[in-house]
This record gives structure tokens, C-alpha cells and sequence, in this order.
């Protein structure tokens, strides 16, 4: 596996992971949302990935481009767990028993999601830097 097709199984990774962040973010924006356009509570949604396979730029053997992999974004779902219910009688969204029906978004879940994804940003970022010092490494000794 040569550079540019490192770089470019990180690159994959950091656009992940930059969706997953996204994704978490409305969540935690949402984390009190009663009513949507639809009427409904906003529902937590969950960044699906997947492994996909990488072209290797710099070898022209199949059976090697085969086996390196990045990874991608496959889909973002709605989290089907149950609603929060909180009796709130005076709040605007209360059905007949005084229930108010609040996002599925818990806040300690969403934490640690996000710095699970942070953290995956950073090696990516840092495995560019490592390939960067590398690829530099090599034009030196070329001299």
C-alpha cells in the first residue's frame, strides 16, 4: 500500500466520522424538541457505516486492492426505543393525562458517541500526519 491510497482510507474515515459528528449534534440540539413539521417529537437518529473497498492508486495487484478497505457512510436511521414521557399537564403538547412525549435522545449516550467519534477523527488525523511525515522522510533519503 503506497501514500496516496493511505491517505485516502484516512480521508475516508475523517468524512465519517464528520457525518457521525453531525448527525450527533442535531440530536443533542433536538434533545427537548416536542413537535416537528410532523407533529411528532424529533426521533434520535444513528449513523450506519460500513466497510467499502478502496482502489490502491499506487499498485496496480487485485488482489491486494481487494483487501484494503475504508469506510463510508451506508445510511442514517431513526432510533425506534420508546419516547420520554414526563407529566407536564401545562405544557402545550400534553395528551389527556397530562403526558408530554420527549425525543428518545439521552445526553450521557450522546456524550460518549461524540467523544467516540472525536477520538476516531484524531487517529485518522494523525495517521495522515504519520503518512505525511513518512512520504517526506522518503524525499529526503531521494537526494
Amino acid at each position: 500500500m503506497g501514500f496516496l491510497t493511505a491517505l485516502h482510507i484516512s480521508k475516508t474515515g475523517l468524512t465519517a466520522q464528520r457525518v457521525r459528528m453531525n448527525v450527533i449534534s442535531s440530536n443533542l440540539a433536538n434533545i427537548n424538541t416536542t413537535r416537528t413539521q410532523n407533529g411528532m417529537p424529533y426521533i434520535r437518529r444513528v449513523v450506519i457505516m460500513e466497510a467499502r473497498p478502496v482502489k490502491d492508486f499506487d499498485s496496480a495487484l487485485d488482489s491486494e486492492s481487494e483487501r484494503l478497505c475504508g469506510v463510508g457512510v451506508r445510511e442514517i436511521v431513526e432510533d425506534r426505543s420508546p419516547l420520554r414521557r414526563l407529566y407536564s399537564p401545562g405544557h402545550p403538547d400534553a395528551d389527556e393525562s397530562g403526558y408530554v412525549s420527549l425525543p428518545n435522545v439521552n445526553i450521557v449516550t450522546e456524550m460518549t458517541n461524540m467523544m467516540i467519534a472525536r477520538r476516531s477523527y484524531e487517529a485518522n488525523v494523525t495517521a495522515i500526519s504519520a503518512t505525511k511525515r513518512m512520504a517526506l522522510k522518503a524525499l529526503e533519503i531521494g537526494r
